[in-house]
């Protein structure tokens, strides 16, 4: 990031963002970076102390000064000879930093997107899209919830147009809130999965999550919407509270009686016995062929929109459902105006983001590295990818968080599904994907389940040993399962 453009940070403007009072007013201050962690204070920061579940930062306003902050956010004064800023909350003051940073880049566009899955590639996606055009920041890692929403608005600088920023929610009005920090210009919504069923309690309550995107819309924002997600007629209307701009993607089946045909073409179905039709989105993707190493597909713009367009895409990403991805960020663009080969070079060029189904080499084996996060819906996905390869197939799977009471049940679904598919092995780690190994065995004996990776890798080993294969690597963040992978291809 150029320190040259980089927003600058003194004295009132920190008081106007935050609503707090100066004890110990500096004289001056000239700051570029607001910092939460003391661990990564240089010298001339501001530090933000944090109050949270485990740890109170304001402990650590000593520390903030000797690593060279110049200023403290805090609640309440401490005991240290430094400039301090009092909140009422600093929490809530990180999202006023962030919110006054936005609106003072007026030149700014802004694309916010949530979804159960999809989310990060998605991004990069748009990412590369725009980036053509114009500076683009996006969203760095999982920085996508009410703390890390406005670290990356804080992470602004002059020169950047575009802004994509990923959107998470663990409860009902975290959107809300960190949507009405970004007001995005367009507010896309991928798809209504069950990631964080245990904290919704059903996808119902997920699919009014996460359409509050949709609440802080600008007067002339774009609303995108998944047209294949079973909840889209609920999303469209929660959309059409704030905008009647909008877009959809995708493709789905529905009954001919509900579909918008015109009479001629009904009749004409309904007399040949046709029950359901195939209906596009806005955007939507045709001849599809996904291969192990890309995928193909034409980007077809639908007429109702425009005049009818369509382009070939090589897109370096494997699997149907980043062809899905791919015409999420399309539409997005499409709703910013971008002409249609500016799109495809963009997507030609996009780079698969770090554990989200990348291929390693390994000897003469192939690794799928998918070990980013996981959800039921994305690990049955990303199953299905494996099914596709070539020799011997094995999953390797760990447990998936956030589940709630739901985890059994979901995890032992999830094994009901995979012995459905063509795959020779599976090894499982952690508490719940014992389930899963149940289910699987209650079909066919090909799972075994673990109590730890040491010994599950010891069987790997031997599995690898017996021929080419193909093997994927997925589990909850928390499970750390690209550890397997480091440990697999160190010996």
């Amino acid at each position: 990031m150029s320190k040259q453009t980089a927003y600058v940070w003194h004295k009132d403007n920190l008081q106007q963002a935050t609503a707090g009072r100066w004890h110990q007013p500096p004289v001056d201050i000239r700051a570029t970076r607001i910092i939460t962690d003391t661990r990564q204070i240089i010298a001339g920061d501001v530090f933000l102390a944090i109050c949270g579940e485990r740890f109170d930062a304001h402990d650590f306003v000593a520390t903030a000064k000797q690593n060279g902050a110049v200023a403290a956010i805090v609640e309440r004064e401490v005991e240290c000879d430094i400039p301090q800023l009092v909140v009422a909350d600093s929490r809530l003051a990180l999202g006023h930093l962030g919110k006054f940073r936005r609106d003072q880049h007026t030149d700014l566009t802004v694309v916010a997107l949530t979804g159960s899955s999809g989310k990060t590639t998605t991004k990069e996606m748009l990412g590369s899209i725009l980036g053509q055009i114009a500076p683009t920041l996006i969203t760095r890692g999982n920085l996508n919830n009410d703390l890390g929403v406005p670290m990356m608005l804080l992470e602004l600088t002059d020169e950047h147009r575009f802004l994509v920023v990923e959107l998470g929610a663990n409860h009902v009005g975290e959107i809300a809130y960190t949507a009405g920090l970004v007001r995005p210009d367009v507010a896309m919504v991928l798809n209504i999965g069950t990631a964080h069923l245990g904290e919704f309690g059903g996808r119902e309550n997920i699919a009014k999550a996460k359409a509050e995107i949709y609440s802080a819309l600008t007067e002339q924002g774009v609303a995108v919407l998944p047209f294949a997600d079973e909840f889209y007629e609920e999303l469209s209307a929660a959309a059409k509270q704030f905008t009647q701009r909008t877009i959809s993607f995708g493709e789905r089946s529905v009954p001919l009686k509900t579909a918008n045909l015109a009479k001629a073409d009904y009749e004409m179905l309904s007399l040949q016995g046709v029950e359901t039709v195939q209906m596009m989105g806005d955007v939507f993707a045709d001849e599809v062929e996904a291969l192990t190493t890309h995928s193909c597909f034409d980007l077809v713009l639908n007429p109702d929109i425009d005049t009818l367009q369509s382009l070939p895409v090589r897109l370096p990403f494997i699997g149907e459902h980043n062809v899905a991805n791919a015409q999420a960020a399309a539409a997005a663009a499409v709703a910013l105006g971008i002409d249609l080969p500016t799109i495809v070079q963009g997507l030609t060029n996009a780079t698969p983001p770090k554990g989200r189904l990348t291929r390693v080499a390994f000897g003469n084996h192939s690794l799928l590295d998918d070990t980013y996060n996981a959800n039921p819906t994305s690990m049955l996905t990303a199953a299905s990818v494996l099914e596709a390869e070539q020799g011997i197939k094995i999953l390797v799977m760990g447990d998936i968080f956030e589940l709630g009471d739901a985890s059994v049940d979901e995890h032992t679904k999830l094994g009901e599904k995979i012995a459905t598919l063509a795959i020779d092995h599976v090894l499982t780690v952690g508490t719940h994907m014992a389930h899963t190994t149940q289910a699987i065995n209650r079909h066919k004996m090909i799972a075994k389940h673990y109590a730890d990776k040491p010994n599950l890798l010891i069987d790997l080993q031997n599995l690898l040993k017996a021929g080419q294969a193909t093997v994927l690597f997925k589990g909850s963040r928390g499970m750390a399962m690209e550890s397997l992978i480091a440990d697999l291809t160190a010996c």
